[in-house]
């Protein structure tokens, strides 16, 4: 496995683009991810319970079609809390996509982002669509514009692609990103899109999904609050040549390892964006009794405002980090915790067995100072693992979300 320049088209038989049509101001904002042949898929969306129409739509599909051939998604307006109207003009997007792809809109996946509680400007998609399906490419640049179509607040688009190695074949992996605020575990406003030219069955791909979730997207936050427009999907058009490939495949863990690293780095991108963060913070828990307890405690101190801000005060102030272990509702035993600080500058110990150690405040600040930051919970409990993505709070984050409408 081999990370590789690239994104959507990185996977045989993928074609994108993305075009300015004018939901946005002089910037991108309608993207096509489209297959030369139809695809196995899977979903994963948000779990807050005012869903957008594109998600209603997508959810759909995912329940009752057997393939798609297309994904369509345009940025600068959600399509979330716009009623009837919402679902009728999510719908005429993958109709109109389906018109211009020669295929059926149930083969057409849709999905947006952007500001909440406006209708679609549907005569700006529809001719958004027409433009951006008459220059659709397999090219590298193609993949980019895609990725730069899709975007809002974010200040760098996110891709990603890898190659591998089954059967004695080339299988690939690509996929786009986009989120920077509204990131909370659970999903976060994030979308994102794999392309693979694997041979997967739909079932097979949506267990792979669900589970490959649980150790990326699920363990990042950068504001605490879930979106609802929040979507991932994955495409598998199978032309790469492989046999179809399922828990059963001598291979199978390969292909689930590079999955899972291309749905982590993505993961990790939207966190480096956060809105207003100046540092990306990792939080790793080691000797929890399970898995399970050690991602709960991770994510605890992640999505912690007053660890977020110690961090960007740049201040050791581990008593917080305790704080959002013990209220995280996961048990683990207080007297076991050594606790560490590290980054480029080098690591210190503030925490031994529970117990607070006397550090050096200076060595301390210029460690934290950095901007990457790791934090380690070592605890006594077991050999559970797990690790959370986050970022600082800073005032640009206020500002950033103050006028976001305006």
């Amino acid at each position: 496995m081999q990370m590789i320049d690239g994104g959507v088209t990185a996977s045989i038989g993928f074609s994108a683009n993305g075009v300015a049509c004018g939901i946005k101001k002089r910037k991108k904002d309608l993207a096509l991810v489209v297959s030369e042949k139809p695809c196995t898929f899977a979903g994963s969306f948000t779990t807050n319970l005012v869903k957008a129409a594109p998600v209603l739509w997508d959810q759909k599909l995912v329940s009752s079609s057997a393939s798609v051939k297309a994904l369509v998604v345009n940025s600068g307006n959600a399509n979330a809390c716009t009623a009837l109207q919402g679902e009728q003009d999510a719908r005429t997007m993958a109709s109109l996509a389906a018109k211009e792809l020669g295929c059926t809109e149930d083969e057409v996946l849709v999905c947006s982002t952007g500001v909440i509680g406006v209708p679609l400007p549907m005569d700006k998609i529809e001719a958004g669509i027409k433009s951006c399906a008459s220059v659709l490419s397999s090219t590298r640049e193609a993949a980019l514009e895609a990725a730069q179509a899709i975007c809002t607040t974010d200040t760098f688009t996110k891709e990603v692609a890898l190659e591998l190695t089954i059967e004695g074949k080339r299988v690939h992996i690509g996929g786009m990103a986009k989120g920077s605020g509204m990131i909370h575990p659970n999903m976060a406003t994030m979308l994102s899109f794999i392309t693979t030219d694997a041979a997967i069955s739909k079932d097979v791909l949506q267990a792979l999904l669900g589970s490959s979730i649980q150790d990326s997207y699920n363990m990042i936050s950068v504001d605490g609050d879930t979106s609802t427009n929040d979507t991932v999907l994955v495409l598998a058009n199978g032309m790469s040549g492989t046999s179809l490939l399922s828990p059963s495949h001598p291979e199978w863990e390969v292909f689930c390892e590079a999955f899972t690293a291309v749905h982590t780095a993505l993961a990790k991108a939207i966190v480096r964006d956060g809105e207003g963060a100046g540092k990306f913070l990792e939080v790793q828990v080691k000797g929890a009794k399970d898995k399970a307890t050690a991602q709960t405690l991770a994510r605890s101190v992640i999505t912690s405002n007053l660890v977020k801000t110690a961090f960007f005060g740049s201040d050791a102030n581990w008593g917080r980090i305790l704080c959002a272990m013990g209220y995280s509702g996961a048990s683990f035993d207080p007297n076991g915790l050594d606790l560490f600080f590290s980054s480029a500058k080098g690591m210190i110990q503030v925490v031994k067995g529970g117990a607070p150690l006397a550090f050096d405040e200076h060595l301390a600040k210029g460690i934290l100072l950095e901007k990457e930051i790791i934090t380690l919970a070592q605890l006594s409990d077991g050999d559970g693992e797990g690790t959370a993505w986050g970022c600082d709070l800073s005032y640009e984050y206020v500002r950033i979300n103050g006028d976001y409408r305006s």
